[in-house]
C-alpha cells in the first residue's frame, strides 16, 4: 500500500502544506493559507506603534496553517490520513518568540498583548543592529573563534542581537520568558508535545557549533551581565541532528485532520530543507529565490569565507559542511516596482490582456540586449546579506536619463540581484570552497526563463532548475520520510530519499557568450559601486538613513 509524507512550509507571507507520495515524490495535493496577521511592521493587532525596521509576526497565524491547510490538501489529494507516515515543517529564520516553559507564547497572555517585544520577531526584523553591531565589534576584540564561520559578521536578523533587544529594551519580557525559541521548533513543539531545537535553525542562526556549543559564558556576561546564563536558562534543549524524529503527533492531531503517532521530523530552514527536494548534491550551489533569495552550498571541509551566513556542520546534509550566503532583497525588489513605479498605461495593459504586471514587464524587458539600457543598479532595497552583511546599505540606480523606460529598470532590478550572486559565487570560489554547478528554486526560478537566462549570462555557468513550484513543502515532506524510517515506509537516509522524491527540469539554461562578455563589462561596473558604497568608500546611504531617522522623530 502506497506511503505518504506531508511538508508545511511557513513562509513570511503565507503557509502551505503539500502531500506527497514517498515512493515516487508525485505532488498529490497542496493548500495555501495567507497570514491573517501577517508582517506587523507598523502596529500592533490593538494598534499600537511600531519604530523603524521592526517586523513581527502573530504565532496564531501558524496554528491557522496546520489547522486549515493540512485537512485541505489531504482533501484534494484524496489520500486516507491512515496511509500518512511522516512529517516536516520548514520556516524562515531566525523567526523567534519568547515564550513560558509549557510553550505559550507570551502574546497569548492578556498582559503582555501589548508589547512588541512579546511577538514573534520575524526574520527580517532589522530593529537590533545596533545590538547586532555590538556583538560584532565584542567579538572581534575578544578573538571569539566563532566569528569567522559566521563571515565575520553576526547579523541583525539572527538570535543573540535580537534576544539582547529584547533584554535592553524590554527587560520584564526577558524576565517572563522562560525561553526563547525558533518558531519552527515552537511549531514542532505544538504537534508532538515536546520541545527539541533542530541543529540549522540553532547552528546558522544562533551561534551554535556541533563541537563548541554556543558562545562561552565569558563573552555572554562581557557583553551584558544578565546573558552570562542565556544558553541554561533561556535556550536549554538538546540540539537534535537534521531527519531525526523530534516526536509524534499528540491526540491533537485529530484538529488538523491527522492521526495520533505520525513522525515529525525536527525543524528546519526553509532554504536549506530544499536542497533535497532540488536534488543539489555538494558542490552545487542551491539559490533559493522568493522574496528574498538564500544560497546554499555544501562542502566536504569547513572553511572561512568573508561574509558568508555560516557554516555548520549537518547543517544541510549529514557528513558534509553546510554554507549559507543570501541577499535580501529579489523578489521584494520586482514587486516594490510593480507597486510603486509602473506606469498606468502599463498596469491598464496588463489588465487588458489579462496578465500580470511581471509578465508584461518581463515581455518588454527581454527584447531589450544586455547593456542597451545604460543602467547598472546596486540590490540593496531591504539591505545586503552577503558579503557585505549591512542593513543599512540601501538601494541605487545609475545610469537613468529622460529616455529611460520602465522596462529597463525592471531588467536592471533583475540584473543587479545576478550580479549580487556572482559576487557570492567568487567569493565562496575565492575563500577554497568549490561551486561545480548551479540550481534555482522557487516560483521565480520557474515562472521567469529570461531572469534564468540572464543568470546564466552573468554567472557564466549552465542553469538548472528545481522541479518543483513547492521545494521547501517538498524538502519538509522528505524529511517527514526520513523521520519515519525505511521500517514504516520511509527512508533511512535524505540521500536515498532525495534521489526517489527530488526533482529537476530537463531544461537547461546555457550561457550566451555574446550576452556574457558585455555582462562581464556590467558587472565591472557594479562591483566598483558595490565595493564604493558597500565597503566604506562613500558612506552616503547611511547617511541618508540617519537623516531620516532623525526625520521622524
Amino acid at each position: 500500500m502506497a506511503k505518504y509524507a506531508i511538508g508545511v512550509d511557513f513562509g513570511t507571507l503565507s503557509g502551505r502544506a503539500l502531500v506527497v507520495d514517498v515512493a515516487t515524490g508525485a505532488e498529490l495535493g497542496s493548500a495555501v493559507l495567507e497570514y491573517r496577521f501577517g508582517v506587523m511592521d507598523e502596529k500592533l493587532p490593538a494598534g499600537k506603534k511600531l519604530g523603524m525596521d521592526w517586523a513581527l509576526q502573530h504565532p496564531m497565524d501558524y496554528i491557522d496553517v496546520l489547522k486549515e491547510t493540512i485537512p485541505e490538501a489531504l482533501r484534494q489529494s484524496g489520500v486516507s490520513a491512515d496511509d500518512v507516515i511522516g512529517l516536516g515543517i520548514d520556516f524562515t529564520a531566525c523567526t523567534m518568540l519568547p515564550v513560558k516553559a509549557d510553550g505559550t507564547p507570551l502574546c497569548f497572555m492578556p498582559e503582555w498583548a501589548d508589547n512588541p517585544h512579546a511577538y514573534i520577531k520575524l526574520w527580517k526584523h532589522h530593529a537590533a543592529q545596533d545590538q547586532a553591531n555590538r556583538v560584532n565589534a565584542l567579538a572581534e576584540k575578544r578573538g571569539e573563534k566563532w566569528l569567522p564561520r559566521y563571515g565575520g559578521k553576526v547579523s541583525s536578523e539572527w538570535a543573540l542581537p535580537k534576544i539582547l533587544q529584547v533584554l535592553e529594551e524590554a527587560p520584564d519580557v526577558y524576565d517572563a520568558a522562560d525561553y526563547f525559541i525558533e518558531a519552527g521548533d515552537w511549531v514542532v513543539w505544538q504537534l508532538t508535545g515536546r520541545q527539541s531545537r533542530n541543529a540549522c535553525m540553532a547552528g546558522y542562526k544562533a551561534l551554535f557549533h556541533k563541537r563548541d556549543g554556543y558562545p562561552s559564558k565569558a563573552f555572554l556576561r562581557e557583553l551584558n551581565p544578565r546573558l552570562e546564563n542565556l544558553v541554561e536558562d533561556k535556550l536549554g534543549c538538546a540540539i537534535s541532528p537534521l531527519g531525526v524524529k523530534a516526536g509524534e503527533t499528540t491526540g491533537d492531531a485529530t484538529l488538523i485532520g491527522l492521526k495520533p503517532g505520525i513522525a515529525v521530523a525536527v525543524a528546519n530552514v526553509d532554504a536549506h530543507v530544499t536542497a533535497p527536494a532540488a536534488k543539489a548534491a555538494p558542490g552545487a550551489m542551491l539559490a533559493i529565490m522568493g522574496t528574498s533569495t538564500c544560497h546554499i552550498i555544501a562542502g566536504s571541509e569547513e572553511k572561512t569565507v568573508p561574509g558568508m551566513c555560516g557554516v555548520v556542520e549537518d547543517g544541510v546534509y549529514p557528513g558534509y559542511f553546510g554554507f549559507e550566503a543570501g541577499q535580501s532583497c529579489v523578489g521584494d525588489h520586482f514587486a516594490w516596482f510593480v507597486e510603486n513605479c509602473m506606469p498606468i498605461e502599463y498596469a491598464e495593459e496588463a489588465r487588458t490582456r489579462s496578465v500580470s504586471p511581471h509578465v508584461l514587464l518581463t515581455e518588454k524587458a527581454e527584447r531589450l540586449k544586455p547593456g542597451e539600457s545604460g543602467l547598472v543598479a546596486l540590490d540593496w532595497w531591504n539591505g545586503n546579506r552577503s558579503v557585505l552583511v549591512d542593513v543599512d546599505l540601501t538601494g541605487l540606480m545609475i545610469g537613468m536619463t529622460l529616455a529611460t523606460k520602465p522596462e529597463e529598470i525592471y531588467r536592471a532590478l533583475i540584473e543587479a540581484t545576478a550580479y549580487g550572486t556572482r559576487v557570492i559565487v567568487e567569493n565562496f570560489r575565492e575563500s577554497g570552497v568549490a561551486v561545480d554547478s548551479f540550481i534555482a528554486s522557487g516560483g521565480i526560478a520557474l515562472k521567469n526563463p529570461m531572469m534564468m537566462q540572464i543568470y546564466a549570462d552573468v554567472l557564466r555557468m549552465p542553469i538548472r532548475v528545481a522541479g518543483s513550484a513547492q521545494g521547501p513543502a517538498l524538502g519538509s515532506a522528505i524529511f517527514g520520510a526520513v523521520a519515519a524510517g525505511s521500517a514504516n515506509g520511509g527512508y533511512d537516509s535524505v540521500f536515498d530519499a532525495s534521489a526517489k522524491m527530488g526533482k529537476l527540469l530537463d531544461k537547461t539554461y546555457d550561457p550566451n557568450p555574446e550576452s556574457a562578455d558585455t555582462y562581464d563589462k556590467l558587472y565591472a561596473e557594479y562591483k566598483t559601486l558595490h565595493d564604493w558604497f558597500g565597503r566604506g568608500g562613500n558612506d552616503v546611504m547611511k547617511r541618508l538613513k540617519k537623516i531620516k531617522k532623525e526625520s521622524a522623530e
